[in-house]
């Protein structure tokens, strides 16, 4: 399965994204030294397994392309945005998870049984401590040019679920359409796309 996901992802990418640095930055996320096609979303909620990262990118980007379809949405931003700013903010907004989830054991005691085993799991280990959407922004950055809508929508795609001052958030979200648009799409995907498929 984590197959058809990357093959989806780079079609995707491939038929949208030809900015300069795009195919780099590809590159890069299809090398030995990026992880960004085996690595999980996180390490105990949503798609905490092998392939989840970009498993829950295309879940954001088909959410993000659904929603901006609809009345609604266009009535409340009153514009359009390009399929490859679209491809861009949705595909590569969590690229700061990249290289951080390292495949680990631990032990866990069975209820039941009273017995021991030992099961996998994800340790989370950061050695680019630069924040969550600030750092997909720097590690982009440093291949291609992104537009400010992009950044912004990038960077504040967390919306009112992180540290940050609410007020700061609050103007963001207002100021960049596409950040509040994929903030819905990213909350979807994670919250009930990807939680109805872990109850299957």
């Amino acid at each position: 399965m984590a197959n058809e996901f990357k093959e989806r992802f780079i079609k995707i990418y491939r038929e949208n994204i030809r900015r300069a640095g795009s195919d780099k930055l590809l590159d890069f996320l299809s090398s030995d030294a990026c992880d960004f096609f085996t690595a999980p979303a996180s390490t105990r909620f949503h798609c905490s397994y092998e392939g989840g990262l970009c498993e829950h990118s295309l879940n954001v980007y088909d959410c993000l392309k659904s929603y901006l379809a609809t009345e609604r949405a266009k009535q409340t931003f009153g514009l359009e945005f390009s399929e490859e700013s679209v491809a861009i903010v949705s595909l590569l907004h969590d690229l700061c998870k990249i290289n951080t989830y390292k495949a680990s054991t631990r032990n866990v005691k069975d209820d039941r049984t009273g017995v021991w085993s030992k099961v996998p799991y994800y340790e989370y280990n950061d050695t680019l401590p630069y924040g969550h959407g600030e750092k997909s922004v720097y590690i982009i950055s440093g291949f291609m040019r992104l537009t400010r809508d992009e950044a912004m929508a990038i960077r504040w795609h967390m919306g009112f679920s992180g540290t940050e001052d609410q007020k700061l958030v609050g103007n963001a979200l207002h100021m960049y359409p596409l950040a509040l648009a994929l903030m819905i799409a990213d909350c979807e995907a994670t919250s009930f796309v990807e939680e109805r498929a872990d109850k299957k």
